[in-house]
């Protein structure tokens, strides 16, 4: 499906990277190629394989749809999105999305999470694996697949969040959100920041609504969960639902 470009509506699709040298110049060439219009964020963890290299190789030949922060250390998902979403505000773009630079979210369904913000009056839309109609692909083990979908329990469980797959990194705000939560304040670095950030769109009153994705391992590349990230989301949600209670 497409949209007719409205010209005072500006997308932005970040993607985070370290070590993508094998994924970044295709990713960035299928989002582009759409005809929706969407730009391309690129935020670089001074990735010691050259990512952010290609990424300045292409900008030179694409333009101002494709740009790139080059940020100094690894320190964090969370904060190579929050300066992503600064610079989205700060440019004027009107929905902005996070998508991985791995191919496990499908850039065709950029234009469904935006059809759900535009023709559905969401303000944040998720592309989820537990609602009816998404799954994940099926290299999945028995232990990965328990792990996912008991933290999504777990979650639900702490929070009340009515949101299946509260720990989906594959979003679309609408401006108004971002411009509402304190992006200062946004406490997590690692996955556990896809849950903060759902939760507090969700305590203030925001509408969220999950929109069915196939989520698929990346064919290239080397994972970057382990086991720290997991303490996170599982210690780090109890704190979350402490504090934003006080």
């Amino acid at each position: 499906m497409f949209f007719i470009i409205e010209a005072l509506e500006k997308y932005l699709v970040i993607i985070p990277t370290y070590n993508e040298k094998e994924n970044i110049q295709k990713i960035i060439e299928t989002v582009l190629a759409f005809k929706t219009g969407y730009h391309v964020l690129v935020v670089d963890d001074n990735s010691p394989d050259g990512t952010g290299d290609i990424v300045d190789e292409m900008k030179a030949q694409i333009g101002d749809r494709l740009q790139i922060l080059h940020r100094k250390e690894k320190n964090g998902l969370g904060p190579a999105y929050i300066a992503g979403f600064k610079f989205a505000l700060e440019n004027g773009y009107d929905y902005i999305f996070e998508m991985d630079a791995d191919f496990s979210h499908k850039p065709e369904d950029l234009d469904r999470l935006l059809e759900a913000c535009k023709k559905e009056d969401c303000d944040l839309a998720v592309g989820s694996r537990y609602t009816k109609g998404g799954g994940v692909g099926d290299t999945w083990g028995w232990y990965r697949h328990f792990l996912s979908f008991g933290a999504s329990m777990y979650v639900r469980m702490i929070t009340f969040m009515p949101v299946m797959d509260p720990t989906a990194g594959f979003k679309c705000y609408s401006r108004k959100v971002l411009e509402t939560i304190n992006l200062d304040n946004i406490s997590f670095a690692g996955y556990a920041f896809q849950i903060e950030m759902k939760y507090s769109a969700y305590r203030r009153g925001f509408k969220i609504k999950e929109v069915p994705i196939l989520f698929n391992d990346r064919e290239l590349g080397t994972s970057k969960m382990n086991t720290s990230i997991v303490g996170e989301a599982i210690f780090g949600v109890l704190r979350m639902r402490f504090m934003k209670k006080f």
